[in-house]
């Protein structure tokens, strides 16, 4: 299985699964109270400044934060500027922000918290819910592959978008049709995987 975990030893790879799952609970909570308009722009991009500088305080390198920003281009483009027209340049700067925020603070979740370390912290908050019929180990076994399939689309839409480019072609919406197969095909070699191990039916 692929996941966005990049093993290292920085402050945050140490500290515990739980403190950090704590801590960007409290960010996003603390982000969702802020009014939109007039909003507290100063907060937001303090925020947004400390989302990336954690990346290289992390142990990760200036390509790896620009990457991460790069992601979120179409986000911030499209979300910025139907913000910027319907409710104004401050409404937009403060929702962005927000949201830039907390993606890039996920992000660097994933990536200094392995997929052991996750599944153990998702079951150990999901034990008190045993009494009502609730599979934690099921549960955070789900959340797990769920977690990893995303890297894994998008290394499928990137290969696709490369085998395009070399053919000289562009497929548009018919580009869904390989990046289904190939997932389809992915899901069957991962649950015949979990059966092999006895964890699937």
């Amino acid at each position: 299985m692929i996941s966005l975990y990049r093993p290292g030893t920085g402050f945050l790879h140490r500290a515990p699964a739980g403190l950090k799952l704590a801590l960007l609970a409290v960010v996003a909570l603390g982000l969702s109270l802020l009014p939109v308009a007039p909003g507290p722009i100063v907060p937001v991009l303090l925020t947004v400044a400390a989302a990336s500088v954690l990346y290289p305080a992390a142990g990760f390198g200036v390509r790896e934060l620009g990457s991460a920003w790069w992601r979120l281009r179409w986000l911030i483009l499209i979300l910025g500027v139907a913000l910027i027209v319907f409710s104004g340049v401050t409404a937009a700067i403060v929702s962005c922000g927000r949201l830039v925020a907390l993606l890039l603070l996920a992000e660097l979740f994933t990536r200094t918290t392995s997929m052991s370390a996750l599944m153990t912290l998702i079951t150990r908050l999901l034990r008190p819910f045993r009494r009502l019929g609730v599979d934690a180990e099921a549960v955070a076994l789900v959340l797990s592959l769920a977690l990893t399939m995303v890297p894994v689309v998008g290394g499928f839409v990137r290969s696709v978008r490369e085998a395009q480019d070399a053919r000289g072609v562009r497929l548009g919406l018919r580009t869904a049709l390989p990046i289904l197969v190939r997932t389809m095909r992915h899901a069957d070699e991962v649950g015949e995987a979990l059966a092999a191990r006895g964890l699937a039916p």
